[in-house]
This record gives structure tokens, sequence and C-alpha cells, in this order.
């Protein structure tokens, strides 16, 4: 199917709509509302229900309305559009990395790097699972600069949050379809009461995509993912004062790897490599969540455990290409890169409720991880296996932890917000690293105890603008990566950050205009980094500075447009000299990788009801945004040999709304520029490899709501 044929096809059905739908719509459709404003942000940030407003830290929230209208296949793809927030992948299903305000694993480092914390439903997950599908999710929030005191996943960077939808005592759900020459995707949610007190929702996602690559032996995709995920939940309402919620969820993604690249590739990329080298690649995601409240009658008792189980089996290639400018000669070189990863997660909590005028909440956490990350099998062309070449690797990880934060209001103007934790994490790690049949045995351990948290004050200018000042210490605690390959270099050094921020939140003309806007300033001792040479990948520490100023407003001009936009400044720089770094020496001074200096993104959108038809007994309203992202150029790694280019993405959304339903064109990347997923430098070669981002996608997609 080409771009022509879906744009005719478009226009025909959507024409076509107006004749297919006979809702009888009121005449006061057509009326303007007496008043108009924005909704309220209300957020999770410290596990309960708030007013974004009354925090004293930057947040970033978007709906899950937004998400499904932008259409984005992953929280991946979610993060990417947020200035402020880096994703550094090569487009695998087991390789996500996010760094907040240049702080965090600048590379895929660990599935147990605990930089940003995530969250999903109040449970912690591994960042390294963020290419899954994006299903049912109600909102999404990006909270910037150390999170260590609530979250079990310490978030030394920052947390993500992200909230599903859940069982109503009324039905409902949705069913929307995308679809276009190079992806299409599926979901469809419902919910609604069994009982008096029973309540269900299950939610399916079904998607694929092509990778923007061409195979020179096939002239087609390398490769096209697909990812398929189903989500159930049971709530319970036990009492008026008790509830529980069962979650269970199952994701399978298939056919994704790494994608190494030679670079340049501009507007052809394109690899060298043995046919069908990624298809029996597949990971797997199971995951089972409790969660349990019983209000009293000043307080919440929540109790939320969760255990999940996840295989990843894919293979890193280096094709013809790369392999050629590396090595000198005219071959392929493939690991087939293997993990499990179980982790059991408790956390139990008692908090004020809410709307009390004083906030609180006091918990324990507990993480139990029992994780391998293997490389089974290398080879090269057409599958020649390299007998006697593994890695084995085993990762053992407790961690148990005890908190408390509270605000609370000194006068009418003035609040106070005061947290603390303290962590106990316990590693363990062994390995067999077999080269030519010998073998190499290593092992190690860590234990460590640190204590993290924030004090913040809050100043009300008047009734509709806070002022706010936060000062917070973070810690990424030392482990072993995933990617060890001689005794003793798996260990990484913990990190220590340390974060001040200003900042105000003003909600503005009866609130149809919000403001937020901060200053931050925060410092890394021992930053994570990734120093590539060859094939290999070994850990960097080095001190990180980062001071940078962001904004972020919304502002509904009248019933018709909404005008949105984020921008982000962040001067994220090293602050020490790394002489030890295989890839060549790291200089004071050199700029953090893949931290750029200026992103930004703006939205327009516009929603009006169309002139009636006469022959038709409903109204259509047309419904349409625009949405423009930028990013400047960033360094592609620590020595800073080259920065990757910066880039203009515009996406759009044109559909024709009659009663629930909706038909849409959609436009992403729609004037076609290519930009990079990651970027690696070898500095024995100066080759320089990375991924590229999908081109221009042109598509029609329905969406049914009840």
């Amino acid at each position: 199917m080409n771009i022509k044929r879906i744009l005719k096809l478009s226009l025909i059905s959507l024409m076509a709509s107006q004749y297919l739908y006979s809702e009888e719509v009121t005449k006061n459709l057509d009326d303007k509302k007496d008043a108009i404003s924005l909704p309220t942000v209300t957020i999770n940030a410290r596990k309960e229900t708030e007013d974004a407003k009354e925090l004293p830290f930057s947040i970033f929230v978007i709906d899950g309305k937004d998400i499904r209208e932008k259409g984005f296949f992953s929280i991946e793809e979610v993060l990417r559009a947020t200035p402020g927030v880096s994703i550094n992948t090569s487009g695998g299903a087991n390789v996500s990395s996010i760094s907040i305000r240049g702080v965090g694993a600048l590379y895929p480092l660990s599935m147990d790097d605990a930089s940003v914390a995530v969250n999903i439903d109040g449970s912690p997950t591994s960042s390294r699972h963020l290419s899954l599908a994006t299903f049912d999710v109600e909102q999404i929030e990006i909270l910037k600069g150390p999170q260590g005191t609530l979250f079990g996943g310490l978030g030394g960077a920052g947390a993500i949050n992200i909230t599903t939808k859940k069982p109503t005592q009324y039905t409902e759900g949705y069913f929307q379809s995308e679809v276009a020459e190079k992806e299409h995707k599926v979901d469809l949610a419902i919910g609604g009461p069994l009982s008096e007190s029973l309540s269900a929702r299950i939610a399916i996602h079904q998607s694929s995509y092509e990778y923007p690559i061409k195979n020179i032996q096939t002239k087609e995709a390398v490769s096209e993912p697909n990812l398929l995920g189903v989500r159930g939940s049971l709530l319970w309402d036990i009492s008026d004062d008790t509830s529980a919620l069962l979650t269970i969820e199952h994701q399978k993604s298939k056919h994704m790897g790494e994608n190494i690249v030679l670079q340049p590739y501009n507007d052809d990329p394109k690899m060298d490599l043995t046919p069908g080298i990624y298809d029996n690649s597949y990971k797997e995601l199971d995951k089972q969540s409790l969660q349990i409240k019983h209000r009293f009658k000043n307080s919440q008792l929540t109790s939320i455990s969760s255990y999940s189980d996840v295989y990843n089996i894919s293979p890193v290639v280096f094709d013809h290409l790369v392999y050629k400018a590396m090595m000198g000669s005219s071959n392929e070189y493939w690991r087939e890169q293997e993990s499990s990863d179980k982790v059991f997660t408790q956390d139990l909590r008692l908090s004020s409720l809410s709307g009390n005028d004083i906030f609180w909440v006091v918990g324990a956490s507990f993480l139990d991880s029992d994780r391998t990350y293997n490389h089974s099998r290398m080879g090269g062309a057409n599958f020649v296996v390299y007998p006697g070449n593994h890695q084995f690797r085993n990762f053992d990880t407790k961690r148990y932890g005890i908190y408390a934060e509270s605000t609370i209001p000194i006068n009418d103007k003035w609040k106070i917000t005061a947290g603390v934790r303290q962590t106990w994490d316990y590693k363990k790690y062994n390995a067999t690293y077999t080269e030519s049949f010998n073998s190499v045995y290593d092992d190690d351990e860590l234990n460590d105890n640190f204590t993290t948290g924030r004090l913040g004050v809050t100043y009300a200018l008047d009734e509709d603008s806070n002022l706010y000042a936060t000062v917070s210490k973070g810690y990424n605690p030392g482990g072993f990566q995933d990617y060890g390959e001689n005794k003793g270099d798996a260990k990484y050094e913990a990190g220590s950050i340390y974060s001040a921020e200003f900042g105000i939140k003003s909600e503005l003309l009866d609130n149809q205009l919000r403001i937020d806007s901060s200053v931050f300033y925060t410092s890394v001792k021992d930053n994570y980094m990734i120093d590539s040479t060859g094939v290999s990948s070994f850990v960097v520490n080095a001190d990180t500075r980062s001071i940078g100023y962001e904004l972020a407003f919304n502002w509904l001009i009248n019933e018709q447009f909404n005008l949105s936009g984020n921008f982000a400044y962040t001067n994220a720089t090293i602050r020490d000299y790394v002489n030890n770094s295989l890839g060549g020496p790291v200089n004071v001074g050199n700029k953090v990788p893949d931290t750029p200096k200026f992103q930004s993104t703006i939205s327009l959108a516009y929603q009006t009801v169309l002139p009636k038809i006469k022959i038709l007994n409903s109204s259509v309203k047309l419904n349409t945004r625009l949405d423009y992202s930028y990013m400047s150029k960033r360094a592609a790694d620590v020595q800073n040999h080259y920065d990757l280019d910066a880039y203009n993405r515009v996406d759009m959304h044109v559909g024709l709304i009659s009663g629930n339903k909706e038909l849409y064109v959609y436009g992403k990347n729609i004037f076609d520029e290519y930009y990079d997923l990651y970027g690696f430098y070898d500095n024995a070669t100066s080759v320089k490899y990375g991924a590229p981002s999908k081109g221009r996608i042109i598509g029609l997609g329905f969406k049914y709501t009840f």
C-alpha cells in the first residue's frame, strides 16, 4: 500500500463517515459554554493523589488520550518526546536506557540500574522494558530531579510513573485501529461491573512495524518487529473502606534486535547481514500485582505486591559493513544475547487521606531480583557458530528500604516538605567467561547502605501561583554491568547526586493558562557511562554537572484552540579527567553524551463543529492537531569524538468525530527526517555507527469509544 493510495482511501473514508453515523446531537452542542478552563492535573508522584501545582519539583504529565492521539507505540517513544529526558537505544527489546537532565546511565549498563525509577501502577520495573507496548494508559508522569525518598527504584535522576486504566462500576471502553504502509496498531479495552462489589477490565494491544533499515542482501527491511500485550484487572470493593485490585499482564515482542548501522547512513540506512538473523528474537514479560487499600478514620494503609518474570533472546550483530570497516575483513560477527529477570517487590505504607491539610506518608519496601545475562552463542555469516566462546553471568539483588515524607503548612503562605529514606543494598555476581574452550570464573559481591531525601519550601504568591525551592540528595548504587567479559571488569562504582531546583507554578486567566518554569543545578559524583571499543563495552565512572532551565505551558485559548509546549535547556559537562578509558582519554569540560543543550515541543490542537449537512441527522466535529519537536545536536560518546545531528520532527492528526466515533488521517515525521537513536565511535579505526529513527509514516485510523 503506497502513500498516495492511503491518502486517497483516507479522503474517501472521511467523506463516507458522515453517512455512517446517525447519532442525534442536541442544539447546545454548538452553543458556547459559559466558562472554559483546563482540567486540574492530579498525580501520584508521592503515591497518593495530589494537585501537581502543590508539589515542590518539576513534573511533566501526558494523559492517555494524548498518547493514543499521538500514536506512540511504547513508553520509550513518549519519553523521547519529553524535553529534559534522553533515551539511548539501538532499537532492540532489551536495551533502553534513560537519563534526565544529564543524570543516569548514559548507555544501557545493567538491567539492575536504578538511575531513573520506573513504576507501573506503583510497582517498580526495569527501564530495559520500555520498548514494550504502551496501551490502556491513564497517564504518565515524568518526575525530574532525585526522587530517592519514596521510590524503591531509588530514582537518583528522576522517576517515571505509569498509571493504567482501572475497572469501573459502569461499562466503558474503546476500540482503536491504525494502518499505514510500514506499520499497524490495534487497541481494544473494555471494563465494567460484574456485581455490586466486583468490576473488571481487559485491554489488548497488537502492533507491528518495519525497521527503517534495508538489508542489502534481500532489498527489504532487516526485520519487522511485532508486539502483543494483554492486561486484565479485577477490582473488589470488599467494603466502603477496603478494596483489592489484582492485575495480570502478558507482553511479547518478536523480531526485535539491536541495530548497529555504519554511519553516515543519510536517507538510505542499510545493513549487509544474513537474512532471517532476527527471526528467533523475542521477549516475554509476565507480571502480576496485588494492591490492597484500607481506609481508617484519619489515614490509609496501602500494600502493593508484584512479581514479574521476563525472558529475552536476540542477536547483537556487527554486519559485513561495520565489521569490514572495523576489522578489515568482509565478515559478519554476532552474539546471541539471552537474559532472564525474576523480580518480587513489596511496598507497605501508611499515609494521610487525600485532601488533608497535612500530607504525610511512612512506609517500607523490599525487592528481590534474580537474573541472568548471557552471550550463549557467538558466530559469523550464515549462522556459523564459533564453538567454545560464550559468557554466562548471574546477578542477585536484595534491596530493603524505609521511608517517610511530609508536607506541613506553616501558615496561609508557606509550606515545608521534608523526606528521607534509608536503603540497604546487597548484590552478588558470578560469571563464566569462555574463549576457545578456556574458561575463567569470576565472582564478587557488594553491600551498601545509604540515605537519600529532599527538603523543600513552597510559597503561595496568590491563590493561582506557587514559588518553590528544593534541595535533594540521590544515589545510584554500585553494581555489576551486563557486559563483563574478563575477570574483574563487571564492577562499577556507586554515584551520589546533589540537586537544587527553584521554580514557579501558575494557573492564570481563570485557569485557561498554566505555566511552570524552573531552574536547576545538579552535581553527580561517579555518574555512569559506557566506554566502547571494537565489539566490547566497559564501564566508566566520571563526575558530571548539569545546569538548566525548563518551561512548560498549556493555554486553552478558547473552545476550539489549545496551545501547549515544553522547552528545556541543559548544559551537562564532565568534571574530571579519566585516563583509563579504552576509547581514549575523557577530558574535563567534555559534554555529557546523549544530552542535548536544547529540546522543545509545541502542539496546537483545534476542534470545531462543521456546518450541518441537510441530508444528515448528525453533527460532525473536526479534530486536528499539529506537533512539532526539536532536539539540538548532542555528543555521541564520553570522549566527544563527534556529535549526533540536530533534528526537527512534525506530526499531525486530522479527524472527523461524530458522536463517539472518529475517523482520521495521521502523519508521523511528515518531512521524512532521519535522526539518530544513539551513536558509538571506535577509537582504533575511527568508525562511527548508530541506529536511525523511522522515516515518514502516513496512515488511516479509526476510534470508537463507549
